[in-house]
């Protein structure tokens, strides 16, 4: 019988080493390699989001992964810190500050974009 337990989301890289690196040593997430050779975060609440190298990636034009956050600046001062930009789309497509926070203005939460080394979207935004 289909059942939604355990269910877990995942996305391809085109550098299993590199995105290893990123994950653990910028964004200081758990990562695994699995019994099959792919990585998993290791989310804060124990679930896992699989991450698997594919020959012909093409980075995702979506937003693949969301970190909520207390302190939308704060975090995005330490991604700053730590060599992560995140400036990366034009104002014509999201206007932001010169931090590369959409002011959500009390129509959404703050938030701001970044991507990994595979060109996948990933973004901080304000609980």
């Amino acid at each position: 019988m289909f059942t939604s337990a355990h269910a877990f989301s995942g996305f391809s890289v085109d550098d299993a080493a590199a995105a290893q690196a990123f994950y653990r040593d910028t964004l200081g997430m758990e990562v695994r390699e699995n019994a099959m050779g792919f990585l998993e975060l290791v989310l804060a609440g124990g679930d896992h989001v699989l991450v698997y190298t594919k020959p012909n990636h093409v980075p995702a034009a979506f937003t693949i992964l969301n970190f909520p956050v207390d302190d939308v600046d704060a975090a995005v001062d330490d991604l700053i810190a730590r060599g992560v930009v995140t400036k990366i789309y034009t104002d014509e497509e999201f206007p932001t500050d010169a931090k590369g926070i959409a002011r959500g203005n009390g129509h959404g939460p703050d938030i701001a974009w970044f991507r990994d080394p595979a060109g996948n979207v990933l973004a901080v935004l304000e609980r």
